[in-house]
């Protein structure tokens, strides 16, 4: 007996373009350990696998497991999920999906050609101090000045957000190849005025030996720093993010807020393959 799983494309701009996600359709019977070294052969930034809901309200459940560990909730994993659920037939009774994952319910909508998803609460947030903005600035190997501003934007990964004084200096950056620690970094500077997409978006973070990665796109920092730039005015209304730029990507963020100020976080997502696992609960 087989699982079945999918390869999709998440905040895509044309096939192979966005951050891919593998989706494990099942998999109730096996253990974390088991779904953790299932995640690492895909060794795709994320892998999910989509469960019976165990909560009212919810229509799925989404583990979201990183190549070293579970994640509360995470946003390109949260779109590529929803694809997903309903590429295979999932239906919702209302006019949301709702998906259960570590950090509760959230809710996704479906926008044109495209999914989106609200941004959950911040788990913290604020500036950073001054010895952390040294370390951010010594992680990214810049000039502490050309930082422009730095905030705490963990909404479950741990994103600390710094603001350059523009693209082209968030897209020069070159950090450091390893680090000591865990570190998420996410850069943020805007493009001038008129041009096709308003921000420039980085997201730099340490593997599970200390390595530093770079995310094609990240859907949770994206969360994050929509929430953030909307709060301190620096955003009155809607736009569309870049990330990606320096692996060769065109990842593309829709960003939207409703009367309440709800930050919804949307891109496109294609499914690139289908296939099945043979004999995962004889390997629990």
């Amino acid at each position: 007996m087989t699982t079945p799983f999918s390869l999709v494309d998440v905040f895509h701009d044309g096939p192979f373009t966005g951050n891919p996600l593998a989706v494990v359709h099942g998999g109730g019977d096996l253990d974390t350990a088991t779904m953790q070294a299932i995640t690492r052969w895909f060794n795709l930034s994320e892998t999910v696998f989509l469960l019976p809901p165990s909560v009212p309200g919810a229509d799925y459940h989404a583990r979201i497991f990183t190549l070293d560990r579970e994640l509360p909730f995470a946003g390109h994993p949260t779109l590529g999920a929803a694809h997903a659920w309903l590429a295979a037939g999932g239906r919702t009774a209302g006019d949301r999906i709702v998906q259960q994952c570590g950090a509760g319910l959230i809710s996704i909508r479906q926008d044109e050609n495209r999914l989106a998803f609200a941004a959950p609460p911040l788990l913290r947030s604020g500036p950073v101090d001054a010895d952390t903005r040294a370390t951010l600035a010594r992680a990214l190997r810049i000039d502490p000045a050309a930082i422009v501003d730095a905030a705490w934007a963990d909404n479950g990964p741990g994103w600390i957000a710094v603001l350059l004084d523009s693209a082209e200096a968030v897209l020069a950056v070159e950090p450091v190849r390893h680090w000591d620690g865990r570190i998420e970094i996410g850069l943020i500077g805007a493009h001038p005025a008129g041009a096709p997409v308003a921000w420039e978006i980085r997201t730099l973070f340490t593997d599970a030996f200390g390595g530093i990665i770079e995310d094609p796109v990240t859907g949770s920092f994206n969360a994050a720093v929509a929430q953030w730039l909307y709060e301190s005015g620096r955003v009155t209304e809607g736009y569309v993010a870049a990330q990606g730029t320096r692996l060769d990507r065109r990842g593309r963020i829709f960003v939207d807020y409703d009367a309440g100020g709800q930050a919804w976080i949307g891109g496109r997502s294609l499914t690139i393959a289908e296939g099945g696992l043979p004999g995962l609960n004889a390997i629990a």
